[in-house]
């Protein structure tokens, strides 16, 4: 959501320093042998081949991509591109303008709708799916579960999105299963709280639609018979954000209202404590501690939402602003989950690094983004004003959950790296996308389009440019040309664009058949500065390996800048590689044209490097 950069710029604040951290014992779960590959991709974006792209543009007048355009070809290409997961995002029927009221679907209201397609994150029903991404939106809910078994047969597994934190203004369940009542069909309005209401209320107060800012007007001005600058809700309600105004502000979740999931509005807690001890225990016990307690009706609610999804065949979620639910609520959900789906994917977003450990060991997350510690300290380095010698630092601070932090560089949340509000180029973003997928054994996770150098320059009209809207309906201009007419052969592309995606392909490709980046990581970075001649903050090194796997790895982030250096394997990592004083021939991992060795001397190693600007090595030992 827009709105969000504000809510993380006040997160950031704190930092890992002040965290407490659990005690640091490395395990090799049989979950952690394989390194996962994300690949989130815009539902509605990724199959349009309109290249009209007018602001504020129609579904007629721009276009729209559907579940059928993920065809066994385009599923088989991702795949190949070294994927193992993919992210569907705004699958789940959210408000949207479009007439469907032939197919028994209200219409929503542009005063409290963002963009013409409508946030993702403005969850409309529950228990069924986007009609604008079905070819027959009579069928929708058939055409996704047809996409979901072709994309396990191409063998990918499907995360959707789950926003337990608020749904839209005007939720409406026109196709529950048969007795699951609609979130506030049973509430008290006339209390602003009651632990068995879905929602918070003001009393005595109808709602009013935020004051139009920064010359913003529904639908770009269009006009619209139910764009009248109001919307009926008496009582008002609290807006998603925690607004707890009649008319919120214009940068509130205006769209939204927020769940209440039994907390007070003086921030007590109407359900039990999670006992500390809790924190060592597996799923199956939190989902114990909790069977046999009567809790918030809300909490019931999302369990029977998620259970819906896993056996519609969905392997796991991304819970959207997690850490605006009560932690006690996820220990409940997540082993719920658990219990039915043991290798169900749990990724959550979570900024404050103050509550990484109590959401993966309390809250029972398999994920966290890493936005707040590696993605940024990355990002500033791409941008010239960062060092590398940050990220060792990072590392170290999150060694007892580096396995929980998937890292990436884009989301539909973040700057794409070639727009010009981040650094303009997408050449830049290889020594980090080389770091962020092999520093540690967390997943990674790409941005459809981010291995094209998709720049996010269109103006779709609901927010800004450098982050491909997901408000409009628009077109993606560099992935449609490797969309090429739903050929998805990259018939289109540039030689630029091209061997972009080839240093993806190939990269992500080596992460999910490494052993060594699921093993032990040391960094080395800090022993070059002090031993290695010309060695500086622009270049970051660490070694990755098991007993059958030993990589080094080098990254030069200098875009001009060329490294020769006699590079240092310091004595104890050779004495853990129980490497003797010889020559190794070392093979270059990503494109294998590098003839190096790896010369050890009284207990020393030393490699000669040349590094070329943005350039990176995966170097293997061969013993």
């Amino acid at each position: 959501m827009t709105t969000k950069r504000t809510l993380i710029f006040l997160i950031i604040l704190v930092t890992a320093s002040s965290c407490k951290q659990e005690p640091y014992q490395k395990q090799i779960t049989p979950q952690m042998k394989k390194k996962e590959v994300v690949y989130q991709v815009f539902t509605r974006l990724f199959g349009n081949t309109n290249t009209n792209n007018k602001p504020w543009g129609t579904i007629e007048e721009n276009g729209v991509g559907k579940f059928a355009d993920f065809s066994d070809k385009a599923l088989s290409e991702i795949k190949e591109l070294g994927v193992t997961y993919i992210w569907f995002t705004g699958v789940p029927h959210h408000a949207v303008i479009r007439d469907y009221t032939e197919y028994d679907i209200s219409n929503d209201d542009p005063d409290v709708v963002k963009g013409r397609a409508g946030s993702p994150y403005a969850v409309k029903d529950y228990y069924n799916v986007n009609p604008d991404l079905a070819v027959d939106p009579s069928k929708r809910l058939e055409e996704f579960k047809a996409l979901i078994q072709r994309t396990h047969d191409a063998g990918l597994k499907v995360i959707i999105d789950i926003v337990p934190n608020h749904v839209a203004r005007n939720y409406e369940g026109k196709t529950n299963p048969r007795g699951v009542e609609d979130f506030g069909a049973s509430d008290d309005t006339s209390k602003e709280y009651d632990v068995n209401n879905n929602f918070y209320y003001i009393p005595g107060e109808a709602f009013q639609v935020p004051k139009w800012e920064d010359g913003y007007l529904p639908l770009g001005g269009d006009e619209n018979r139910l764009t009248d600058s109001k919307f009926e809700e008496v009582p008002a309600k609290w807006t998603g954000n925690g607004s707890r105004l009649a008319q919120p502000h214009f940068n509130d979740w205006y769209e939204t209202v927020k769940i209440n999931y039994g907390v007070r509005p003086d921030g007590t807690k109407d359900f039990d404590e999670l006992p500390e001890a809790y924190r060592q225990n597996d799923y199956k016990a939190h989902y114990e501690f909790w069977k046999d307690k009567t809790l918030p009706d809300s909490w019931y609610k999302f369990k029977d939402i998620t259970q819906y999804w896993l056996d519609f065949g969905v392997d796991g979620f991304r819970f959207d602003m997690a850490e605006m639910v009560p932690v006690e609520f996820w220990s409940y959900l997540n082993s719920n989950i658990k219990m039915k789906n043991p290798d169900a994917f749990l990724l959550a977003e979570v900024y404050n690094p103050s509550l990484y450990r109590d959401y993966i060991h309390k809250g029972k997350m398999d994920y966290l983004y890493d936005k707040v510690e590696l993605y940024d300290s990355i990002k500033h380095i791409m941008k010239g004003y960062g060092w590398t010698d940050h990220i060792p630092v990072v590392q170290k601070g999150m060694a007892d959950i580096e396995h929980h932090m998937l890292h990436f560089l884009e989301n539909h949340d973040e700057q794409r790296i070639a727009s010009p509000d981040f650094v303009g180029d997408a050449q830049l973003g290889k020594p980090a996308m080389v770091v962020s997928a092999t520093i540690s054994t967390s997943p990674t996770m790409i941005y459809f389009g981010q291995e094209l150098g998709e720049p996010g320059a269109e103006d779709a009209g609901f927010g800004k440019p450098t982050r491909t809207s997901i408000f409009d309906y628009i077109g993606v201009p560099h992935h449609q040309r490797w969309v090429n007419n739903k050929k998805f052969d990259g018939g289109q592309l540039s030689e630029g664009e091209k061997n972009l995606r080839d240093f993806y392909k190939r990269l992500l490709n080596f992460t999910i058949n490494s052993e060594a980046l699921m093993g032990e990581y040391q960094e080395i970075h800090f022993y070059n500065k002090d031993h290695t001649e010309g060695y500086d903050h622009r270049v970051l090194s660490y070694v990755r390996w098991t007993n059958n796997e030993k990589l080094i790895i080098l990254s030069n982030f200098d875009e001009h800048q060329s490294y020769s250096f006699d590079f240092k394997i310091p004595e104890d990592i050779i004495v853990k590689w129980q490497l003797t004083d010889d020559d190794y021939p070392l093979t270059e991992e990503l494109y294998g044209k590098i003839e190096k060795k790896l010369s050890v001397n009284n207990g020393q190693g030393q490699i000669q490097v040349e590094l070329a600007p943005l350039q990176s090595y995966i170097f293997k030992v061969r013993e």
